[in-house]
């Protein structure tokens, strides 16, 4: 596979190639504006409330977007799967020292990150345990199934003890987008607005990757080369579609010496912690009901997947 040869598959544009991606994000326009939204991106960037969206819906109505809004009201997925509504984004395309989506935390008002507060805590883990929650730095991942509190193979990360959601309702929120500010004031993040939010998302990086895509030059230099020091440890954070993604790395003589990741997933989906402080899933399942009752049980499917979870990664 190319996808594992050092440094990757990327390659200095060609003025061929760079046709060849606008013509290829023009058409992804097309169906959006066509089949989805059934309406110019812009308009749907622009929505600023629910009852713009309300509006939205009614001179727009023959989109997906507008078919899954008929839909969800029906079913009420705005009733299910609200958490914590803490939210936290670790700040998506950076491009010249700014964010296209800023880094920040969302509980009531917005915060600044600070990443040295991240702990990961494996007392409900079959890993094997810490004392207490460490940072990813000092982490580690030992599978241990005699481990007698645990009952999943993620982990709880935590930021300053806080339980935290993230994907595109967290970007949005803490990027401050009207529209779903506007939403979760008024019913929190439950299933729909978390939908809405990743379809928000479309509108709105679509039209930054045709910028991007004219600021091309081809021939450009496309990598930076670096010697790598006998001892060092870096992180890298970025936002990846499904939410925050970290990894951090340690390097002895030359050589790696601890590589911890903490998937989006991972954040959405982990176990209790040490205080007893359940994960966003597990806090957006609370009180729906099981069993037999087929309506009850699609409902669960209905809130596991507005997460957008990928457990691969999560378990790694």
């Amino acid at each position: 596979s190319l996808a594992i040869q050092p440094g990757g598959t990327t390659r200095a544009i060609e003025n061929s190639a760079r046709i060849r991606l606008a013509t290829l994000i023009g058409s992804f326009r097309q169906f959006l504006q066509e089949t989805l939204f059934a309406a110019p991106l812009e308009k749907v960037a622009a929505l600023k409330s629910e009852q713009q969206l309300d509006a939205f819906i009614e001179q727009y109505p023959n989109g997906d977007f507008a078919r899954f809004l008929r839909i969800s009201k029906a079913l009420q997925l705005s009733q299910l799967g609200r958490a914590s509504d803490h939210f936290m984004s670790y700040g998506a395309y950076a491009c010249e020292g700014e964010h296209v989506f800023r880094p920040g935390t969302w509980r009531d008002d917005y915060h600044p990150l600070d990443s040295s507060l991240i702990r990961e805590d494996l007392s409900h883990s079959w890993l094997k345990s810490q004392a207490t929650a460490k940072h990813p730095f000092q982490g580690s991942t030992i599978p241990d199934t005699d481990e007698l509190q645990g009952y999943s193979w993620c982990k709880a990360p935590r930021l300053n003890g806080q339980v935290m959601e993230v994907g595109a309702i967290a970007r949005q929120m803490v990027n401050g987008h009207p529209l779903i500010r506007s939403l979760v004031d008024n019913r929190g993040a439950n299933v729909e607005n978390r939908v809405i939010a990743r379809l928000l998302e479309l509108a709105l990086v679509v039209p930054q990757m045709e910028q991007w895509t004219r600021q091309l030059q081809a021939g450009e230099k496309f990598c930076h080369s670096q010697s790598i020091p006998d001892e060092a440890q870096g992180a890298g954070m970025v936002e990846a579609a499904r939410g925050s993604l970290g990894h951090w790395l340690r390097i002895k003589n030359g050589r790696i010496i601890n590589y911890q990741i903490i998937a989006p997933t991972t954040w959405n989906f982990s176990p209790r912690d040490n205080e007893q402080r359940p994960g966003a899933l597990e806090l957006a399942l609370q009180g729906v009901a099981c069993g037999d009752d087929p309506a009850g049980n699609t409902a669960i499917q209905h809130i596991i997947r507005s997460f957008d979870p990928c457990m691969v990664c999560t378990v790694h």
